[in-house]
């Protein structure tokens, strides 16, 4: 998910994407995205609007740049 909304979206340029189209893409409900935008969000690795945008944060960005094949858990308390 996290990999998907870094492509449709930019953190620097504040390019964003919308959750319709997300769902689209990952051939899911909106609902589904919802809750994991939801989780990404707590975790400050996506920002949503209440218009239904979305986008990846720098944080977001940079963990995908760590570039691991490892389990990463992040802990939104």
């Amino acid at each position: 998910m996290l990999e998907r909304l870094a492509t449709a979206s930019d953190a620097e340029q504040r390019a964003t994407t919308t959750k319709a189209a997300l769902a689209a893409t990952l051939d899911a409900d909106e609902r589904t995205i919802d809750s994991h935008l939801d989780g990404l969000a707590a975790c400050e690795l996506a920002r949503t609007y209440p218009d239904g945008r979305v986008r990846i944060t720098i944080t977001g960005e940079e963990l995908l740049a760590l570039d691991t094949d490892a389990l990463v858990v992040v802990d939104s308390s």
